[in-house]
């Protein structure tokens, strides 16, 4: 298999998104004392329920948590703004993450990351995980005026780097967003399997549990 280039998803793919929101919501509740009326595990695993893997914005969730909890004497636009700012701190990338692009850029492959997203947020969340010299293009939705699944922002990227669909493969962990939709204009794809809610019926070229395998496909 020729694979010239390998565009990756972040959250969920090299970001470990679910222990980084565990580490950044129990660093934040530690910090707020209006917080800390609550029982701490309480509050943490209700804060994740709320934020569904990412695909509800935060001011919806401080919103409700204020409601639920009947928090006073903080606004959730200071908490919004305090996630804004504070959740690349606690950014934790995958098991052999760095390991493996390296692997990729020293065999001469092209490398690029195609997110959705609020611009500045998700690269200071991608900066924070230290990979960012490894990367010849970084796309995000926001930035771009596309987001997956529209082709667009797979073919832009692709148009960056310079190479065919024919030629690359993309890495992401959601069925329809990252796999579907990357095949659907000619790309390979490669599924990370994460714990979530996504069964394993993913129609997608390789499926992998762990970074490290994949240097074995791209390379072989």
């Amino acid at each position: 298999m020729s694979i010239k280039a390998v565009l990756f998803d972040l959250d969920g793919t090299l970001l470990d998104r679910d222990t980084s929101l565990f580490l950044f919501v129990c660093d934040q509740y530690d910090r707020y004392s209006q917080f800390q009326i609550f029982d701490k595990n309480v509050f943490v695993q209700r804060f994740i329920d709320l934020d569904n893997h990412g695909y509800v914005w935060k001011n919806k969730v401080y919103q409700q948590l204020i409601d639920e909890f009947s928090i006073s004497g903080v606004e959730w636009t200071e908490l919004l703004n305090d996630y804004l700012h504070g959740f690349q701190k606690h950014c934790v990338g995958f098991p052999n993450l760095i390991n493996m692009l390296t692997r990729l850029r020293n065999s001469g492959v092209k490398i690029a990351l195609i997110s959705n997203g609020y611009g500045q947020f998700q690269y200071d969340n991608f900066k924070s995980l230290d990979i960012s010299h490894l990367f010849d293009e970084v796309l995000i939705s926001e930035w771009e005026g596309f987001r997956k699944p529209d082709p667009a922002i797979f073919i832009r990227a692709l148009s960056k780097l310079g190479v065919e669909a024919t030629e690359a493969l993309f890495v992401g962990d959601h069925p329809e967003n990252d796999i579907r939709a990357s095949r659907a204009v000619g790309m390979k794809a490669a599924w990370k399997r994460n714990n979530t809610v996504y069964s394993d019926n993913v129609d997608a070229d390789v499926i992998i549990d762990d970074l490290g395998e994949l240097p074995q496909y791209v390379l072989s």
